[in-house]
C-alpha cells in the first residue's frame, strides 16, 4: 500500500502532509473490510495523511467480490433471510461505520473540519429528489455517526434534496459535479440552507458539506472532440490551436468553479455566516486519476492546490503524488489562461456546456451499472455460499 515519502526540502513530511499545510485535504477512494480490519485504514490515517474516504458502489463490488472478508457477514445475512440489496446495505453501513470511527478522533480534533466518510444514495435516486431526501435520511440514520457525510448528485433533480438535508443537520457530499453552473447552484444552495438554520436560531457550526467537482473525465471527452476536429481541420494554424488545447480543459474547468468559490465564500454573501462559525462548503477535486498516459500520473493534483480543497485520490494517484508529487500553491494562479483555454475551446467548436451535460448522464448511467454490478456480485456471492452451506 501507500508508503509516506518525504519530497525533497520538506524535512520527514510527505507531499500529502505538505498538501495540508496548503490548505487541501486528501480523502482516499478507497474502503474495504481488509483495509478496517488489518489495521491498514489506521495506518493511512497516522503515517500517509489521509483526512477522508469517500466510498461508491464499484469500489464496494470489488472489496466483496475479493477474496473472504466478507463471507462471515454474507453468510450470517443469508441464514436470516435477507436479500442481495440487504446484504448489500447491511455490509456498507457496518463498514462506513467502523471507518467513521477511525476518522472520529481526527473530527473532533479539527472542529469537525475533517475526518468525514462517504456513503453514497442509490443511483435509483439521482433524477427525483423527494427520493434521493428519503434516502439520506434513512442513511444517515442507520450509519449515525457525526462525521458521516452522504454523497447526493448534484443534478437539478437532486439540488433541492441537499439543501433540505442541509437544513436538516446532515452533512452532504454533493456529487456528479461537472459545470461551473451546476456548481454554483450547489454552492448557493449550501449557503441558503445554512442561512436557513441560522435564521432559525439552530447551529451551523458542525454542518459540513463538499461540492465534488469530477476533473479528468472533462478531459477525457472533451480531447476526443477535439481529436475529431484536428483530424478534420485543413490548415496548420487551426492544427496548432486544436493541438494546443489538448489536456487543457479539465483544469481550467476547475479552476473557475474555484473562482466562484472564492466569490461566494470568501466574499460578503458568506461573511455573516463565518462570524456565526460556519465552514465554507469546499470544492471537492474527483476523478483525479490520469486516464490518459500521456499525462504526468499527477497532473490534476499538482494543478489544484489550494485552501479549502480536497482531493480524492484512487490509491495509484495516491502513490504517485506520495512519490514524486510537487507541492505548490496552483488553484488560483493562471486564471487568464484557464478564461483563455475556455474561450478557445468555444472558438473550435467544443460546447462545454453540452460537454458537461453528456457527463453529468453518463455518469448517472455509469452509477446506476455499477450499482447493479454490486447487486449481481453480492448475489454471486451469495448464491456461492448457499451451495457450500447445502453441500456441507
Amino acid at each position: 500500500m501507500i508508503s509516506p515519502v518525504p519530497p525533497t526540502g520538506t524535512g520527514n513530511q510527505s507531499p500529502i502532509h505538505v498538501l495540508h499545510d496548503h490548505g487541501q485535504s486528501v480523502w482516499l477512494d478507497d474502503i474495504s473490510r481488509t483495509m478496517l480490519t488489518s489495521g491498514e485504514l489506521q495506518r493511512q490515517v497516522d503515517e500517509v495523511g489521509i483526512r477522508g474516504v469517500t466510498s461508491n458502489p464499484t469500489i464496494f463490488e470489488k472489496a466483496i467480490a475479493a477474496g473472504d472478508a466478507y463471507d462471515d457477514a454474507v453468510m450470517a445475512l443469508l441464514k436470516a433471510g435477507k436479500s442481495a440489496g440487504d446484504i448489500f446495505e447491511a455490509v456498507e453501513v457496518e463498514d462506513i461505520r467502523d471507518a467513521c470511527d477511525v476518522f472520529r478522533p481526527l473530527y473532533d480534533e479539527s472542529n469537525g473540519a475533517d475526518g468525514y466518510v462517504s456513503i453514497e444514495v442509490s443511483p435509483v435516486f439521482a433524477r427525483d429528489g423527494e427520493g434521493t431526501l428519503t434516502e439520506a435520511r434513512r442513511l444517515w440514520a442507520s450509519v449515525d455517526r457525526p462525521n458521516l457525510m452522504v454523497k447526493i448528485p448534484g443534478t437539478a433533480e437532486g439540488v433541492p434534496a441537499v439543501r433540505q438535508a442541509l437544513i436538516d443537520g446532515l452533512n452532504v457530499n454533493v456529487t456528479l459535479l461537472f459545470s461551473i453552473e451546476n456548481y454554483e447552484r450547489v454552492a448557493l444552495a449550501y449557503v441558503d440552507a445554512l442561512r436557513a438554520r441560522h435564521e432559525a436560531g439552530q447551529p451551523v457550526t458542525k454542518i459540513a458539506s463538499v461540492a465534488s467537482f469530477f476533473v479528468s473525465r472533462v478531459d477525457t471527452l472533451v480531447d476526443k472532440q477535439l481529436d475529431e476536429k484536428l483530424a478534420a481541420a485543413t490548415s496548420q494554424a487551426a492544427k496548432d490551436k486544436i493541438t494546443a488545447l489538448m489536456g487543457k480543459a479539465a483544469v481550467a474547468n476547475a479552476k473557475m468553479a474555484y473562482a466562484s468559490f472564492q466569490e461566494i465564500f470568501e466574499g460578503p454573501r458568506f461573511a455573516a455566516l463565518t462570524k456565526a462559525g460556519a465552514h465554507p462548503q469546499r470544492p471537492l477535486w474527483a476523478s483525479t486519476g490520469v486516464k490518459n498516459p500521456a499525462y504526468r500520473d499527477t497532473l490534476y493534483v499538482e494543478e489544484l492546490i489550494g485552501p479549502h480543497t480536497v482531493n480524492t485520490m484512487p490509491g495509484k494517484t495516491l502513490e504517485a503524488f506520495a512519490d514524486h508529487g510537487k507541492v505548490a500553491r496552483t488553484v488560483d494562479q493562471g486564471l487568464d489562461e484557464a478564461r483563455s483555454v475556455l474561450v478557445g475551446l468555444e472558438e473550435v467548436g467544443v460546447d462545454l456546456v453540452a460537454v458537461t451535460a453528456q457527463l453529468e448522464d453518463e455518469g448517472i448511467a455509469t452509477f446506476s451499472r455499477s450499482f447493479d454490478a454490486l447487486l449481481s456480485g453480492v448475489e454471486a456471492k451469495r448464491a456461492t455460499l448457499a451451495e457450500a452451506v447445502g453441500a456441507s
